[in-house]
């Protein structure tokens, strides 16, 4: 049968209004991701949806028996599978989808899934400390978020990853692959102490490097570290000033044979092994000590070349003839200065118990003879006679001097007797309060007079 027609006002021959014909946007219930994204964050919207949930075409009968008797189905769109303009994946059950776009933190793995070695970068102690020191001299103030010039993260664990010259920034919870345990009587410079806190790393975790012990206590040392608000190097209580037992001492792989400090390294590329003898300390060395390391270190500067400067000895308690030897090991390694103040530091200890380093030249001049006076004085200042006259045991006329000094100053309320020639409690007491009265903390009022704190207490 023909279909009827209509008119200009929409109604048949036989009365019937003109089918009404709508558009509208069916309820998709397409699962792919793009559908529920658009379906989330733009729920009204006809734009940039699913090509299923195109528009569809429903006839709306008004009630024509002679056209149908019961609405139309929708004429439903076929389903594409992709879309590259919307940039719609194809269908994936959105749960299946991961969260984030990496997973989470694991080791470096190899061929079959297997742990690969890490490798670290060969270096030396010298090329530790010298990259830490730039740090420091740079002030790079301290952030968990910038990166210095370097590439470095401007943390504790990038300052080490610095130091270390890693390929990469790690972290507390990542640094001890690179490193080996150690006992603390093995700490060198550019070893490092670290302590990582897996309940909440972020408090409480810290690594610094190890600068070398500054007392022959072994209580002290001096860190380079990268904390707030800037790179320090500091004398610091071992561990540390916090979490001190839970701090754990760490050497570098890829250490080479080398020294810390300012020098150039000669060591040479053999790998690096623990000290036969580590450093003793600064304070078994200079005048007034006497001690078996003092004989240990004459022989070793004898067998460099400093056979000459030996009329007799070498002994156990230190003379001129120690200063003059050692000091020219150190300029025969070029240094100056303070790096060559003829007193043995970590450095010049482990170049000569290595055998690396430089010999002395034969026939090259030994630095000059003191006066015979004693320590120089400077601007009526008496010299500063070394940091071994200040210790539990010893006696001679610097304590005296120092506890007049400090009684003169008006430290003296620690004294009942005395001052005496014997180092004792109520010296390193006054000397303490003198130190806190320059406004020191921590490290620098340790009781213990260094140079500064002579110099301030009798100029």
């Amino acid at each position: 049968m023909e279909a009827p027609g209509f008119n200009a006002s929409g109604f048949n021959a036989s009365g019937f209004k003109e089918p009404v014909f709508e558009e509208f946007d069916p309820a998709s219930d397409c699962d792919c991701p793009g559908c529920v994204h658009w379906r989330r964050v733009l729920p009204h919207s006809r734009t940039g949806r699913h090509p299923a949930a195109h528009r569809a075409v429903i006839l709306a009968a008004a009630a024509s028996t002679a056209l149908v008797g019961h609405t139309a189905p929708a004429l439903a769109a076929p389903h594409t599978p992709d879309h590259p303009d919307l940039g719609i994946r194809p269908a994936v059950p959105a749960g299946d989808e991961p969260d984030t776009p990496q997973g989470g933190k694991t080791p470096l793995h190899g061929p079959g899934g297997k742990p690969a070695t890490v490798k670290a970068p060969a270096t030396t102690r010298a090329e530790i400390i010298k990259r830490a020191k730039k740090w420091v001299v740079a002030q790079v103030p301290y952030s968990m978020t910038e990166y210095w010039s370097d590439g470095y993260r401007q943390d504790c664990s990038g300052f080490v990853s610095m130091a270390w010259n890693l390929p990469g920034n790690e972290w507390t919870g990542s640094l001890d692959q690179y490193g080996v345990k150690i006992p603390k009587d093995d700490l060198q410079p550019g070893d490092i102490l670290l302590f990582h806190n897996p309940a909440d790393p972020e408090k409480g975790s810290h690594v610094v490097i190890f600068g070398g012990w500054t007392d022959y206590t072994h209580t002290y040392y001096l860190a380079y570290e990268e904390t707030r608000p800037r790179a320090r190097k500091q004398a610091t209580p071992y561990a540390y000033w916090s979490n001190s037992a839970r701090y754990t001492a760490y050497r570098y792989k890829g250490l080479m044979a080398g020294t810390a400090g300012a020098g150039a390294d000669a060591g040479g590329d053999k790998p690096s092994a623990p000290l036969a003898t580590p450093f003793p300390g600064l304070a078994y060395f200079g005048p007034g000590a006497n001690n078996k390391y003092v004989t240990q270190l004459g022989r070793m500067l004898v067998e460099r070349g400093a056979a000459r400067f030996y009329t007799s000895g070498p002994g156990p308690r230190w003379t001129d003839t120690d200063r003059r030897a050692t000091q020219a090991f150190q300029q025969a390694q070029g240094w100056t200065g303070r790096d060559a103040d003829g007193l043995p530091g970590p450095q010049t200890w482990a170049l000569l118990v290595t055998g690396g380093g430089k010999d002395i030249r034969t026939g090259a001049a030994g630095p000059p003879a003191p006066a015979a006076s004693g320590a120089p004085s400077s601007h009526g200042v008496p010299g500063y006679p070394g940091r071994a006259m200040f210790r539990p045991g010893v006696s001679n006329k610097y304590v005296t001097l120092l506890g007049k000094q400090l009684v003169k100053k008006g430290f003296g309320t620690y004294y009942t007797t005395g001052p005496g020639p014997r180092w004792g409690a109520a010296d390193r007491r006054a000397v303490e309060a003198f130190q806190r009265a320059q406004g020191w903390r921590g490290g620098a009022a340790d009781g213990y007079p260094g140079p500064e704190t002579w110099r301030r207490l009798f100029k």
